[in-house]
């Protein structure tokens, strides 16, 4: 993880264009080797994928029900997944 960053710190909100572009400016890297990780498609997936990043959804709360057809990278039941899932990504 390089960035952790929140829209209040940064004072943008989600799903704002300016959310995800300052997320891009933070990560120092062109927005396709940026993966963005959320739990809401309307919030979070949908707007990273629209700003360019890859994107990993955390299938968690009331948008479990929302047909996911979303196009993400991965799907993780919780975000403990996530280095386990990038590491066989990377290695192959």
């Amino acid at each position: 993880m390089d960035v952790i960053g929140t829209s209040d710190g940064w004072g943008v909100e989600k799903p704002s264009a300016g959310f995800f572009a300052r997320v891009v400016e933070e990560a120092g890297r062109v927005p396709s080797s940026v993966l963005y990780v959320g739990d809401r498609l309307d919030n979070d997936i949908r707007p990273a994928q629209k700003a360019g990043l890859g994107t990993a959804l955390i299938r968690r709360g009331p948008w479990d029900d929302e047909p996911v057809r979303a196009g993400y990278l991965f799907e993780l039941a919780s975000l403990a997944e996530l280095p386990g899932v990038l590491r066989a990504r990377n290695s192959s």
